[in-house]
C-alpha cells in the first residue's frame, strides 16, 4: 500500500484557512484561469474574477478567503480539500473534492492521468487550483497550502489533542512503507495526540481481519471531515497565537506576518458552530477500466448556491459528467 498523506490537520483548519495560506496571485495555466478575490483589508492583492463564471457577481462581490490545501503523496495529491472563510458572515465553509475526481484534462492520454489528484505530478499546486477551481465554476483560490506529516504532529500536540469519537478498531501495517506504517487506535472516545491523528489520517481501510471504511475513500473523507469539525473546535478554545506560531515554524508562507495578524483579527469572532463541510457532489463511476468520481454539475451549482446565498446569472450546466461515458 502507498503511503497516503492525510492532511487536514488542525492547523490547517484553524488557520492554514486563516493565518498559513501560501500566496501565489494569479495563474494562468493552459487555458484555465485562477482568479484571485479580496476583501478590504486585503488591498494588496489582486481583484478579478472569471468573467463567463455564472456566478460572476457573487464571487466578485463576496468578501471571502479562499485557501485550496493539499496533501500530496509520490506527485500525485492524496488530499484535496478547499477552505472558504467569509468575512463579513464570519462563517467557513470546507468543500472536500475526492482525489479520484474525473479531471480529462488536455494532455491527458491515460486513464490514470483524467483523475484529478494526477494534475500535481505535471502542474503542481498551480495547476491543481486551476483544476479545482474549473470544477468549482470559476470559483476563486487566494492561496494554496502544502504541508507534510511533521507539520500534522507538531499543530495537533500544541493544541493538546483532537477529541474524536472513533466508531471501529482502526488496525493497519505495512512493513514494505519507509519508514514501516503501522495504524492502531482503538474504539470508542478519545483525545487523539499529534502521532495517533497522523494514524487516523493515513487510514483507509484495514488488514488482519481488521475492517475498513464500507464506503471506501468516500467514507474516509467524512471521517476527515468529522476530525476537521472537532480540530476548528479545539483550537477555537485555544490560544491561536500558539497554535499558529506552531504552524507558521513549520509551513513554509510567504504571506506577511501583518496580513495573518489582520485576518487573525476578524478569526476571533468565530466560534464552534461557524463551520460548514461539504463534499463534491457527484457518484462513483467507472471509465475504461478506471474508477472515478464523476462530478454532478447541476448539485455543484446548488452547493455553490447555498454557500455564496445567490443564484447564478446564467445557470447553463450539462448535467453529470458521467453523461459522456
Amino acid at each position: 500500500m502507498k503511503t497516503f498523506i492525510k492532511t487536514f490537520i488542525a492547523g490547517l483548519i484553524i488557520f492554514t484557512v486563516i493565518l498559513v495560506p501560501i500566496r501565489w496571485g494569479l495563474s494562468l495555466v493552459g487555458e484555465t484561469r485562477v482568479f484571485s478575490g479580496t476583501e478590504n483589508l486585503m488591498e494588496d492583492m489582486p481583484s478579478l474574477v472569471d468573467p463567463d463564471s455564472p456566478f460572476f457577481e457573487a464571487f466578485k462581490d463576496k468578501k471571502r478567503v479562499n485557501i485550496l490545501m493539499l496533501g500530496v503523496n509520490d506527485g500525485m495529491t492524496d488530499t484535496i480539500m478547499l477552505g472558504s472563510y467569509d468575512l463579513d458572515a464570519q462563517h467557513v465553509d470546507v468543500i472536500s473534492i475526492p482525489r479520484d475526481t474525473y479531471y480529462p484534462r488536455e494532455g491527458a492520454k491515460s486513464a490514470a492521468a483524467k483523475k484529478i489528484n494526477a494534475i500535481y505530478n505535471v502542474n503542481k499546486a498551480v495547476g491543481t487550483a486551476a483544476a479545482v477551481s474549473d470544477v468549482l465554476f470559476g470559483m476563486p483560490i487566494n492561496y494554496y497550502v502544502v504541508i507534510d506529516y511533521d507539520v500534522v504532529r507538531k499543530v495537533v500536540d500544541s493544541m493538546g489533542g483532537v477529541p474524536m469519537n472513533i466508531t471501529f478498531h482502526m488496525h493497519y501495517t505495512d512493513p514494505y512503507d519507509k519508514p514501516p506504517l503501522k495504524i492502531d487506535i482503538a474504539e470508542g472516545y478519545q483525545v487523539l495526540n499529534g502521532d495517533k491523528a497522523v494514524q487516523f489520517l493515513r487510514f483507509r481501510k484495514g488488514n488482519g481481519g481488521y475492517a475498513g471504511y464500507p464506503e471506501g475513500d468516500i467514507g474516509r473523507i467524512k471521517a476527515q471531515q468529522e476530525f476537521v469539525k472537532s480540530a476548528f473546535r479545539q483550537a477555537l478554545g485555544l490560544s491561536l497565537p500558539k497554535v499558529a506560531a506552531t504552524t507558521l515554524e513549520n509551513v513554509d508562507s510567504d504571506l506577511p506576518l501583518s496580513m495573518a495578524a489582520k485576518l487573525a483579527g476578524k478569526a476571533v469572532r468565530l466560534d464552534g458552530e461557524d463551520m460548514q463541510t461539504y463534499m463534491l457532489p457527484g457518484k462513483s463511476g467507472t471509465k475504461d477500466g478506471l474508477s472515478y468520481w464523476f462530478a454532478d454539475e447541476d448539485e455543484i451549482e446548488n452547493m455553490l448556491m447555498e454557500i455564496y446565498n445567490t443564484v447564478p446569472e446564467n445557470p447553463e450546466t450539462d448535467g453529470e459528467q458521467e453523461n459522456n461515458m
